[in-house]
């Protein structure tokens, strides 16, 4: 494994075994790099002036309407007449039907839900028992990933980062796809139903292939099951052992469930719209929606809450000791603790104002799988944190509104209960998104048709071009 020699004046992105990084290159960029946050600056007033939405938010915290859709709803707030805020209890829709009725039913009959709601994403409906046989059988036969394509296009090209690896094997599965850019609704449905039934074993390969690369482990790799859900399909083929436990898959299970789908608005969601809106193929546009859910500020929220509690627990002696943690808390929001973003993760929501559902309806999956696995301590460590955090949070910050847990706290509850490693955390938000992404892309070609073409007004004078002889 190459490593980066970080160069004494402060640039590091060169590596002298690769026989780059003179010092006149390492001057380059250090001086055009200031030169780049210079010349691409805008002034705050211009938003205001010239009434841009910035992140596609209007001046009251709502998102700016830019489509319609019939995949999902995420209801967090009302307005009042003058087009205020109001909090409201969080709701989420899929196709119309409240995820809370879903949810309840399949943890009351005590079986696996996640395959049900990819099926009422994709086709607009619940299926009759017959139509989910024939839905799970389809996903069954797509389990395992093409000929060859493990070893040629993830073991022989291994990343340190899962979902990087996961956007790159999405790509090079067009490679294997004698219809790639057929856009025919049948042939997009038939790629779809391939891809959710390739992630779990794209995502247990690539971490694999990681370990075994980057930090000198064992390489296990297992077959997927056809006969298994994909919860359970993903926990056989990241564990060295292949096994687990019901209430672990289950578990798992509805966190899926209530990762597949969250409306249109979201970052990777609208990527994979907008994307589509080109005329491109299935797998340029899944990987696309790839790329945005690796960033911090979206799927990758879940991994800052995984890495705030080991800071916590290596900070904090004692993690009943609701003294010791309120004290890490307001470190926490004085950026003097973790990664000095002054931020609790876990806590607040773009949308959901006084709940976020998938959080209300996964901390009582992740109260049981505390109860089966000895963990309580530690799930009444997120339970103080949902609930001092946000009194803390309302105290430094001087405001009133309330400060809801979101569904990355519990999320990271239930990941780390399952020892599910960080690296991959991000990735099996993946797997579970890729369902709407799917209904979504789908949804676009019937009922887009327009390119997405959004307006930026130039904030850059007029210069006149000067000679290079004559240039500075």
């Amino acid at each position: 494994m190459k490593k980066t020699t970080e160069a004494t004046n402060g640039n590091k992105y060169y590596s002298s075994d690769r026989g780059r990084g003179s010092d006149l290159e390492k001057d380059f960029v250090k001086t055009m790099s200031k030169h780049l946050v210079e010349n691409n600056c805008i002034d705050n007033e211009l938003y205001s002036k010239y009434d841009v939405k910035r992140g596609l938010r209007n001046a009251n915290g709502t998102g700016v309407v830019v489509g319609l859709t019939k995949v999902g709803e995420v209801v967090g707030y009302t307005l009042n007449e003058k087009n205020e805020k109001v909090p409201a209890e969080g709701k989420l829709y899929y196709r119309g039907v409240d995820i809370h009725d879903l949810v309840s039913n399949v943890v009351s009959e005590d079986r696996f839900g996640y395959e049900e709601a990819s099926y009422l994403l994709l086709f607009g409906e619940l299926p009759s028992q017959k139509r989910l046989d024939a839905y799970c059988a389809t996903l069954a036969a797509r389990r395992e990933l093409p000929p060859g394509f493990p070893r040629d296009m993830i073991l022989v090209a291994p990343s340190n980062s899962v979902m990087n690896k996961l956007a790159r094997s999405v790509l090079a599965l067009y490679s294997y796809d004698e219809y790639a850019d057929d856009l025919s609704i049948p042939n997009v449905l038939r790629q779809s139903i391939d891809l959710i039934g390739y992630f779990p074993s794209l995502i247990a390969y690539g971490f694999q292939a990681k370990r075994s690369h980057y930090h000198n482990e064992s390489l296990h790799l297992h077959y997927p099951d056809p006969e298994k859900s994909t919860a359970e399909n993903i926990l056989r083929m990241i564990r060295p052992t292949g096994e687990y436990t019901d209430i672990e898959a289950k578990s798992l299970d509805l966190s899926m469930i209530l990762h597949a789908e969250h409306g249109g608005g979201n970052n990777s969601t609208f990527v994979t719209h907008v994307v589509t809106s080109t005329g491109t193929d299935t797998y340029s546009a899944i990987a696309a929606a790839v790329g945005s859910l690796k960033g911090p500020k979206h799927g990758g929220a879940n991994v800052e809450v995984l890495g705030m509690i080991d800071d916590l627990k290596a900070n904090v002696n004692d993690i009943t000791n609701h003294k010791e943690v309120e004290k890490y808390l307001i470190k926490l929001m004085k950026g003097e603790a973790f990664d000095g973003s002054g931020l609790i993760y876990g806590l607040g929501h773009a949308v959901y104002t006084l709940s976020d559902p998938r959080a209300v309806l996964l901390k009582k999956m992740a109260r049981k799988l505390a109860e089966e696995q000895g963990l309580m301590d530690d799930f009444m460590l997120y339970d103080f944190i949902e609930n001092q955090g946000a009194k803390i949070f309302r105290e430094m910050k001087g405001i009133e509104k309330p400060i809801p847990a979101n569904v990355d706290l519990y999320s990271g509850f239930v990941y780390s209960a399952l020892n599910i490693p960080m690296d991959i955390a991000t990735a099996v938000f993946a797997a579970s998104r890729i369902s709407g992404w799917c209904a979504h892309r789908i949804e676009e070609m019937v009922a887009g048709g327009k390119i997405v073409r959004p307006a930026y007004i130039t904030a850059e004078p007029k210069h006149p071009y000067i000679p290079i002889a004559e240039r500075v």
